[in-house]
């Protein structure tokens, strides 16, 4: 059912269960989550860069208020809810408004592919140990969906927002897949590079 919903723009991405600090300065935006706050609501996140706002979105609720400053600025933690598509958007007296239309999220437990799926928790571990020394928890890994394992690492907003629009969750392990394989990939060879360096004074790249 689609409703109104305040809209903050931002060159960043949420994804839903990803946690993340704001600090708030601009007027419009102080009264918008002032208004949130006071009626226990969530604002929309729109990823916008030099091509535009997208049209598919993440809801943001605000978790806690660190800090508040004499001027109103707020430094603010917030937790994504539920994807949404963005149906007509407008400027309201007091802040951006959208007219969204949620995006549900299904599980497709029975129809993910079991081996995309272990290929981006097994991409994901590979990252956290060659990171911290250290793999993560697997059994807590393996309850985690795409979402849950992408909001633990920093990815591009690009990456981040193509998971968000996509509606499956076995093409959202697949990307998540290849883009944590990058990263991985892209670690391995800095690392072999910074030891070539060591041993002979020389970087060689082949």
């Amino acid at each position: 059912m689609p409703s109104d919903i305040p809209i903050f723009e931002l060159p960043i991405v949420l994804l839903p269960g990803e946690v993340l600090p704001l600090h708030i300065f601009e007027e419009r935006y102080k009264r918008m989550v002032g208004d949130c706050l006071e009626s226990e609501e969530p604002f929309g996140i729109v990823f916008g860069d030099a091509d535009g706002a997208r049209s598919v979105g993440c809801e943001a609720r605000v978790a806690e208020v660190v800090e508040t400053f004499d001027d109103g600025r707020m430094n603010i933690i917030v937790a994504g809810e539920r994807p949404f598509r963005v149906i007509d958007r407008r400027e309201a007296p007091e802040y951006p408004v959208g007219e969204i239309e949620p995006i549900e999220v299904a599980a497709e437990a029975p129809s993910l592919d079991p081996e995309t799926a272990a290929a981006a928790r097994d991409a994901f571990a590979d990252l956290v140990e060659r990171v911290s020394g250290e793999g993560p928890d697997r059994e807590e890994l393996d309850a985690d969906d795409a979402y849950a394992i992408a909001a633990r690492v920093e990815l591009p907003a690009e990456t981040k927002q193509r998971l968000l629009e996509l509606r499956s969750e076995s093409d959202r392990m697949k990307l998540l897949a290849d883009a944590l394989g990058a990263l991985v990939s892209t670690l391995s060879r800095s690392r072999e590079i910074a030891e070539r360096a060591t041993m002979n004074g020389k970087v060689v790249v082949t």
